[in-house]
């Protein structure tokens, strides 16, 4: 399974979005991080979910990268995150 499904998974699981585009940048940072040349380091997420609709930007991308922290652990690093 790819970092991509993964992390597909555990949004699905934590949010159940009505929405949920995952788009893999990482070959775009190849210059500044060897590992982005295999893919799933940098991704880019567009998200919709009720749990978000009441809560400030901040506390959004604080639940999304909660529910991801052990992909950051194993090898994530960076995470562009719109919340729809």
């Amino acid at each position: 399974m790819t970092r991509v499904d993964r992390v597909r998974t555990l949004l699905e699981v934590a949010f159940s979005p009505t929405f949920l585009e995952i788009i893999d940048e990482s070959h775009l940072h190849a210059g500044h991080n060897a590992e982005a040349k295999l893919g799933g380091t940098h991704l880019r997420i567009t998200i919709a979910a009720i749990q978000f609709v009441a809560l400030a930007r901040v506390k959004q991308h604080q639940l999304i990268n909660h529910v991801l922290k052990e992909e950051f652990l194993s090898g994530l690093h960076a995470l562009s995150i719109t919340i729809k």
